[in-house]
C-alpha cells in the first residue's frame, strides 16, 4: 500500500486560491540486493548470475551513450546522456574573441531518464493508494537561502548533477519554491550552479 499527500503550490491559480497536487510518500527503497533477491526467488538464475547481468547492462549503456547513443530499454525507458563544461572551464559565450571550449574542456554532466509508457502503467497498475494521515508540509523554513545554497553546491560535490526533486528534498521545500530558487542560483553565476538539458531533462550542474 503507497501512500500520498496533498500540497500546495507555491503560486495560486488566477483566482488567488491555493491549489493541491497529490505527492507519493516514499517509504523506503528498494536497492540492488533486495531486487537481486525478489528476481532469483522463483527463477533458475543464480545470485551471481544475476548480479553479473546487472553489471554488464551498467556498462553496456554507459559504453553506448559514451558513443553519442541514447539507449531505449523496451518496457523502461530511455536514456539520454548530457553535456557539461568542466568545473574549472567557463561558459563559452560566441563571441568572436572569446575562447572556444574543446572537447576536453567537456564532460558527461548528467543522464536523463524518461520512463517506457508501459513502465508507466505497470506501476500505476501495481499502486494501490490511500491518503496519508499526514498533513502536508508547507515550505520548510528550517534553512536559509544561503543555507539551502551551500547545501545544494555540497551536494553537487558528491552527484554530477540536482534535480528540482533533490533540492526540493534536500531543503524541505515544495517543488514549485525549490524550482523557482534553483532557477535563481543558476542565473546568479557566483552561487557556482548553472543548467543542463532543456525542458523536461533540464538538470542543475557545477558550472
Amino acid at each position: 500500500m503507497a501512500e500520498y499527500e496533498m500540497q500546495e503550490m507555491n503560486l495560486p491559480n488566477k483566482e488567488g486560491k491555493r491549489i493541491l497536487y497529490p505527492r507519493l510518500v516514499l517509504c523506503g527503497q528498494a536497492d540492488t540486493e533486495y531486487i537481486v533477491k525478489v528476481l532469483t526467488r522463483n527463477s533458475p538464475f543464480s545470485k551471481g548470475e544475476v548480479i553479473g547481468l546487472l553489471r554488464e547492462l551498467s556498462e553496456e549503456l554507459a559504453f553506448q551513450m559514451g558513443q553519442g547513443k541514447s539507449v531505449k530499454l523496451d518496457g523502461i525507458g530511455t536514456f539520454v546522456p548530457s553535456l557539461a563544461l568542466r568545473k574549472d572551464k567557463e561558459q563559452e559565450t560566441g563571441e568572436e574573441d572569446d575562447t572556444r571550449r574543446n572537447a576536453r574542456s567537456i564532460v558527461i554532466g548528467g543522464i536523463n531518464f524518461r520512463a517506457d509508457k508501459q513502465l508507466l502503467r505497470s506501476t500505476n497498475h501495481n499502486c494501490d493508494l490511500e491518503r496519508s494521515q499526514q498533513k502536508f508540509q508547507r515550505s520548510s523554513q528550517k534553512y536559509t537561502p544561503e543555507q539551502r545554497l551551500e547545501r545544494a553546491q555540497q551536494y553537487l560535490a558528491n552527484h554530477p548533477f540536482i534535480t528540482v526533486g533533490d533540492y526540493a528534498r534536500l531543503n524541505g521545500l515544495r517543488h514549485t519554491t525549490a524550482s523557482l530558487e534553483l532557477r535563481k542560483w543558476a542565473e546568479q553565476s557566483e552561487s557556482n550552479i548553472t543548467t543542463s538539458g532543456r525542458g523536461t531533462h533540464k538538470v542543475y550542474i557545477r558550472r
